[in-house]
């Protein structure tokens, strides 16, 4: 049986586990502004780590031009997201957190996506690198119509 992790935000969090779950929320809410406010000017995300449909080089996408064409890409796409976190693990100005992410897209598609997701925040806790490990054959072999 895994664990679920309660996200109190009345409770004291490490900074990385409070970003990414601001991440996350500001994700669901489809709020891009409040999303790309949670990042240093020159952060780096990689979703997924390594060469994909998203990032072909797979150098990531890098400050705030290249974070906001990301959500246009990708977030900016999705009707409606689920987050389950099953377990998630802060240390120093790190926090990896494991789960699945559910995407609702346009046409009625589900895609669930397992994945480990890494951020880490500098010293004013903004998130100065975000990168998602998950197996792009994997996710949309999930693919279903709902």
């Amino acid at each position: 049986m895994g664990v679920e992790v309660c996200w109190d935000p009345a409770a004291k969090q490490p900074p990385a586990r409070e970003a990414a779950f601001k991440s996350m929320t500001a994700a669901t809410a489809g709020d891009k502004d409040g999303w790309l406010a949670l990042f240093a000017p020159d952060a780096v995300v990689e979703d997924p780590v390594g060469p994909s449909m998203f990032d072909e080089e797979g150098k990531g996408h890098h400050g705030r031009d290249g974070l906001s064409a990301f959500w246009d890409k990708t977030i900016g796409n999705v009707e409606k997201f689920e987050f389950v976190i099953r377990d998630s693990h802060a240390a120093g100005s790190e926090v990896a957190n494991v789960g699945t992410i559910t995407t609702y897209l346009p046409g009625g598609y589900r895609v669930d996506t397992d994945g480990v997701f890494v951020y880490r925040v500098n010293e004013d806790g903004l998130v100065v690198s975000m990168r998602a490990f998950w197996e792009t054959e994997r996710a949309m072999a999930t693919a279903r119509q709902v």
